[in-house]
């Protein structure tokens, strides 16, 4: 275990190293909007074009080579010196710092309302089967999935925000993190979260639920007068809960991920999806490429956690062979 745990971080090595180039090499070759406004506004003005391309690229580094820069932010990176972010005008580790709180305090509520939501009415369902409980269950998840996050998280902020005024349209950044006011503007986007991710947890654990309801170590747990708490815990739950990690640790990163760009957005949270959206759209190398590594270290992590906790939950698996 500790061999393959050690073969597992080097590779998450060089998947980050990886990453990192293709994102670099990208950003290199995308026009950059804001070198073409500033030769619009030069020959607006009667200037020379190329002047003004010239004294932009001078001035963000760009006249130098290719495989300087590309050498140059690699070695900032494995070194912590992630640079300067132009569009902020502040060290892309500041600009992470200051984000990553707004994105962690919807996240993590998100992340523990969806895993014991969906778990419990996914058994639940799995031990009712078709009743209405269990119906309405099967409604709620293809509602989840069909519905897409950034409209719903629209429709919700016209009805109880504009129409109704329940919850603030406008996020304020300015309030207390643990406060009333900031728990009721988080309110619309971890709805609009959990409604997603609860209905894949929710169907899984279903579906992996039934597969033990009928077990015959189930029954016989059931003969010698185990009460149904026990038996749904112990004999349903534990065994179902392998094959579950894995789309546990997926929809956790889907929330970090994905949905953060969705999510942020659409209700204007300056967390990372926002500052990494921001970035790509202006081009700020650095902070698109700290972002990008930040996103990253989650999902290696994440996925040695899910390896990890296989062998917790069952140890016979044997990690020898891999």
């Amino acid at each position: 275990m500790r061999w393959y745990v050690v073969r597992r971080v080097v590779w998450a090595v060089v998947a980050t190293f990886l990453i990192l180039s293709i994102t670099w090499g990208l950003l290199a070759i995308t026009p950059n909007p804001a070198a073409e406004q500033m030769q619009f506004q030069a020959a607006a003005s009667g200037g020379s074009a190329e002047a003004a391309e010239e004294a932009f690229e001078a001035r963000r580094g760009l006249d130098r080579s290719p495989w300087v820069r590309y050498r140059e932010y690699m070695v900032n990176m494995a070194t912590l010196n992630w640079g300067w972010s132009q569009t902020r005008s502040q060290p892309v580790i500041d600009a992470i710092a200051s984000a990553l709180p707004y994105t962690a305090i919807y996240s993590v509520p998100t992340t523990i309302l969806s895993i014991l939501v969906g778990l419990s009415i996914g058994l639940y369902s799995a031990t009712h089967q078709y009743t209405r409980t269990d119906y309405a269950a099967t409604f709620f998840a293809f509602f989840g999935y069909a519905i897409p996050n950034f409209w719903f998280g629209i429709i919700l902020l016209l009805v109880f925000g504009v129409q109704l005024g329940w919850f603030p349209v406008v996020f304020d950044s300015d309030l207390p993190f643990f406060s009333l006011g900031m728990a009721r503007q988080l309110v619309l986007p971890v709805i609009v979260l959990v409604t997603g991710t609860i209905a894949g947890i929710m169907r899984y654990s279903r579906a992996e639920a039934l597969e033990y309801v009928e077990a015959e170590f189930v029954k016989t747990a059931k003969s010698k007068g185990a009460d149904g708490y026990r038996i749904l815990t112990r004999h349903i739950l534990r065994p179902a809960a392998v094959p579950l990690m894995t789309i546990l640790v997926g929809d956790i990163l889907g929330i970090f991920l994905a949905a953060s760009y969705l999510v942020e957005v659409v209700f204007g949270i300056p967390g990372l999806g926002q500052l990494s959206y921001n970035a790509i759209i202006a081009q700020d190398t650095s902070l698109v490429l700290g972002t990008t590594l930040i996103f990253t270290f989650i999902s290696v992590i994440g996925n040695l956690i899910q390896d990890v906790a296989y062998t917790v939950l069952d140890p016979r698996i044997d990690y020898g062979d891999r």
